[in-house]
């Protein structure tokens, strides 16, 4: 049992470190979902040679690139058939191809090191459906954020043009994210940026009333005017599932990589879904590996009872 208040991401390499630890003798490998994909886990898999199969998460570039390099394709062996869960329901299919692609990954010592990594590219018709009618609810909610976006960047004022022009190199995403953190760009609109010159009246520096042979002092300051447009995925640019394995292809075949994978929804996630329910363990905070080793120890006691 491991901490509950860290977060995933930097937890799955210490979990990972410290199994490796105990010397687990016959043990091949290792299947994970999204967050093992990171490169403290890859370059320690890869320098302890542990067989690992993850999901590559949609926030990296290279599984981006990986769908626009599956998407260019003519056709895709198949991988994997299965029957309908129904007589109605068609079979399900799933096509693929893999390749090797240089990513950084980092050693034990801290090292980082440029490494071959062999990604499975695989699509699904029946999970293109799926995907489709589940996104369609994130556009709105992207418009939404947008439109709030844009009423914040139309209040902004610019002394000059140079600095209205680094600020939509900003927005856009090319710039620095606010506080340390990196830009997300839109993923389901295109927003364009336009720089506005307004004549903005002077506050005069002489109290009283002007006299009317005086013209009204201006100056001129920039704005900033933005448009969305919603952008209309085509059909090829959903259903796509990217699996990263450390394995070497004479080890594991494509196919039983990804029936691995998908095997872990039917065996690993019912065997501890009883953990998950509300009532079978009180929600607790326990941060000392102490306490986290005496409630696993009633925990199992209460399973024995």
């Amino acid at each position: 049992m491991r901490d509950g208040n860290t977060s995933d991401s930097p937890e799955t390499p210490l979990a990972l470190e410290e199994w490796l630890a105990l010397g687990l003798d016959g043990v091949r490998g290792l299947v994970a979902d999204r967050k093992a994909y990171c490169k403290r886990t890859l370059g320690l898999c890869l320098e302890k040679r542990v067989g690992l199969i993850t999901l590559v998460p949609r926030t990296w570039a290279v599984r981006a690139a990986l769908e626009t390099w599956g998407q260019q394709q003519d056709g895709l062996p198949r991988l994997r058939a299965k029957p309908g869960r129904t007589r109605q329901e068609p079979p399900r299919r799933w096509h693929g191809r893999s390749l090797t692609r240089p990513v950084t990954v980092e050693y034990a010592d801290g090292r980082l090191v440029v490494a071959e990594l062999r990604f499975r590219v695989v699509r699904s018709r029946q999970l293109a459906q799926q995907a489709a009618v589940a996104d369609t609810a994130a556009p709105a909610k992207e418009a939404e954020r947008i439109a709030e976006h844009i009423r914040r960047v139309e209040a902004r004022w610019f002394a000059g043009a140079a600095d209205a022009e680094a600020a939509i190199t900003d927005d856009e995403g090319r710039g620095l994210g606010r506080r340390g953190r990196k830009p997300h760009p839109w993923r389901d609109h295109a927003l364009r940026y336009r720089v506005d010159a307004v004549n903005v009246p002077r506050k005069r520096t002489r109290r009283g009333r002007p006299p009317k042979t005086e013209e009204p002092a201006v100056e001129v300051r920039y704005c900033l005017s933005g448009a969305s447009e919603a952008l209309m995925p085509s059909e090829d640019a959903h259903g796509w599932t990217v699996l990263a394995t450390t394995r070497r292809p004479e080890e594991c075949t494509d196919t039983a990589r990804l029936q691995v994978y998908q095997e872990q929804q039917i065996t690993v996630e019912p065997g501890v879904r009883w953990i998950k329910n509300p009532a079978a363990i009180s929600p607790v905070w326990l941060e000392k590996p102490e306490r986290i080793a005496a409630l696993a120890m009633l925990t199992v006691l209460g399973l024995l009872v």
